[in-house]
């Protein structure tokens, strides 16, 4: 018995892995990983050859008896990289050849691993074709700061007037940094320094605050952002007009529906913002007054939340914040010495 807590990168890529293995296993997780969907990963692995025995069809706890496993050449229906790379670990265990589609790009750190550890993987146009033919040998990973981790405080630096930010060795991938591309449409100044290519690129980020214009993000935008959309409607209650965040409807499935929980928040405190099926209208900008808001156990919530309250006029309290320490703990600590 596995236990992912609240990692749905885990679960999803370790259904990849144990679809290949011979013996017989289960995962499981907390109480909102259990509500997320895992039919999105279960169904091409199945198609591989894969056996899954999951709750209701889709979700955990997911039984996996590991098999022998076929190629596949498979059109992702979402661009999700955690079901991208499920498939990659498991097309690993075939000396065939595995060709996943993607129509709309989405994180590429699973095939840079690969290929940096001598994996056979290649991309041509919107197809990844991999094979088990090649032996992966270990490498030695120097792993740079997450962006998204680092988007709360460069979103914090852009909203304050007057300051000024740097945070340094911070990973770059181009798959990852969609939120530096959307703050400098909305105006905001970003300087790259110190870049440079290892297995993933990195560098030092440095932010200026001022004036934002708004932004209108449509669903080709979003795998780049996905993270990041919290802050982005946060941005925008403080930019000068109305933006629109359309074809986000993956939100609905992450921690929290993330969609509602932005909106009902950010409305909290004064915000304008409307929920959309697939996503949300904000019009700015709008002084922030404190509040008492609910993070309802979503990690990226609760430090958007933060960052909202650190703008906002008079107390805000944030509640379940212990959901943070998921993928951040130290986040107040740096967000106290800031």
């Amino acid at each position: 018995m596995l236990n992912a807590e609240n990692s749905g990168t885990t679960a999803r890529l370790i259904l990849g892995i144990l679809s290949r293995l011979p013996f017989f296993s289960v995962i499981t997780g907390d109480n909102s990983l259990r509500r997320r969907p895992m039919d999105r990963v279960i169904q091409p692995l199945t198609l591989m050859g894969g056996k899954f025995w999951a709750r209701q069809d889709r979700f955990l706890p997911v039984a996996v008896k590991g098999n022998k496993l076929s190629p596949i050449n498979y059109i992702l229906p979402i661009p999700s990289a955690q079901v991208k790379s499920s498939i990659i670990l498991a097309a690993l265990s075939i000396s065939e050849y595995s060709t996943i589609i993607e129509p709309i790009p989405s994180r590429d750190h699973t095939e840079r691993m690969i290929k940096y550890m001598g994996g056979d993987i290649q991309k041509e146009g919107n197809k990844i074709i991999v094979s088990g033919k090649s032996v992966l040998r270990g490498r030695y990973f120097h792993v740079p700061g997450d962006f998204s981790s680092a988007a709360f405080f460069i979103a914090l630096s852009v909203l304050v007037k007057g300051s000024t930010l740097t945070i340094k060795n911070v990973g770059l991938n181009p798959t990852r940094t969609g939120f530096i591309r959307v703050l400098e449409k909305m105006g905001a100044k970003i300087k790259i320094n110190q870049k440079r290519e290892e297995w993933e690129p990195r560098g030092d980020i440095e932010i200026e605050g001022g004036k934002l214009s708004p932004i209108a993000l449509q669903r080709e935008d979003i795998p780049g952002v996905i993270d990041e959309i919290p802050l982005i409607a946060l941005l925008a209650t403080q930019a000068e007009g109305e933006s629109r965040i359309e074809g986000a409807e993956e939100l609905r499935v992450k921690e929290s529906d993330r969609i509602k929980t932005t909106v009902d928040n950010l409305r909290l405190m004064g915000a304008n913002i409307q929920e959309q099926p697939d996503g949300m209208i904000i019009k700015g900008p709008v002084a922030l007054k404190g509040n008492r808001v609910k993070s309802n156990g979503d990690h990226r919530i609760a430090m958007m939340l933060s960052i909202a309250g650190s703008i906002a006029e008079g107390e805000t309290i944030v509640e379940e914040t212990e959901c943070v320490n998921i993928s951040f703990p130290n986040f107040f600590n740096l967000l106290k010495d800031i």
